[in-house]
């Protein structure tokens, strides 16, 4: 049986998406070249691979062996044809690589120099990611790779390794009557105003911002802006408290705003990730190189 890759991947887009419309966007096609594509497809498999109403799209579960089957070899020919770009172009290119913390930045930086010690050649650019976008360039090409806070549950995502961990720490106002302890529990927020910004997934609130603590007792939130700084400005000002990394004590200092560590919190994790369906040699060396340089234990800010 001939393969069509066109139909291959819109299969697997739409598989991912499970929306006709963001499939196209995606492939820069109309929603009814994706339509005819996967029922081109289904015609030659020989039976239906997604479920389609008004409301919803799914996988059937035909669907879902197909996409289960497929994933392993469609990536590996992703990969080989990526190798033979690298090589053609003699290790050389642009590699982008993002960072959403300064603390993430200057490990970053460490690697890019590594990096660029065994692949001369090779332009790495960095820039910073904007949590009001926290995904966005990395899905539109703009970057090759990311460091970012964990956890990251996206299915297009592949999160690789950890590369720097930061304590977890409660930024409160000067007067707040937190503000003088040397460590607190996460008990000690039952009752406070907890602050976080309104672009967060839910996934990342449930790790790091939880609304009750071990005992039951409520934590309210608050969703205020998309914007570390302004969100800071109100902690500051007493409007209420947010967890963040203690590398904001460095970063983000401020009179009246005082960073308290938690002493029963995990830390903030940090780990490079890609676009699944597009990474290169290029991406891969960065990644290899950057495990290869953090030494035996994670980075600590």
């Amino acid at each position: 049986m001939p393969v069509n890759w066109q139909e291959l991947e819109t299969f697997l887009t739409l598989a991912e998406e499970l929306h006709f419309g963001r499939a196209a966007d995606r492939l820069h096609v109309s929603r009814a070249r994706v339509s005819q594509m996967t029922q081109a497809l289904e015609r030659r498999v020989g039976g239906t691979l997604f479920e389609r109403t008004s409301r919803r799209v799914a996988l059937t579960p035909l669907g879902s062996q197909l996409r289960e089957d497929l994933d392993l070899h469609y990536q590996g020919v992703l990969q080989a044809l990526a190798n033979a770009t690298d090589s053609a172009q003699g290790g050389g290119g642009v590699l982008r690589v993002g960072f959403s913390s300064p603390a993430a930045s200057e490990r970053v930086m460490r690697v890019v120099e590594a990096f660029r010690a065994l692949h001369p050649r090779c332009e790495v650019q960095i820039r910073e990611v904007h949590l009001s976008d926290r995904f966005g360039a990395l899905r539109r090409g703009e970057l090759d790779l990311q460091v970012v806070e964990l956890p990251v549950e996206e299915p297009d995502l592949t999160v690789g390794p950890v590369l720097l961990r930061d304590r977890t720490v409660l930024a409160v106002s000067a007067s707040h009557r937190l503000a003088g302890r040397g460590s607190i529990s996460i008990e000690d927020l039952g009752g406070e105003n907890l602050l976080v910004t309104d672009d967060l997934p839910g996934y990342f609130r449930a790790r790091h911002m939880p609304d009750r603590t071990p005992a039951g007792r409520p934590i309210p939130h608050s969703t205020t802006t998309k914007y570390w700084q302004e969100l800071l400005a109100l902690v500051a000002a007493g409007e209420g408290v947010t967890i963040a990394a203690a590398q904001g004590a460095r970063y983000y200092p401020r009179p009246n705003l005082v960073y308290v560590p938690f002493h029963d919190v995990a830390p903030f994790e940090y780990a490079l990730m890609w676009r699944t369906a597009s990474v290169s040699a290029k991406a891969l060396a960065f990644t290899k190189v950057a495990a290869e340089t953090r030494g035996s234990a994670v980075e600590k800010v």
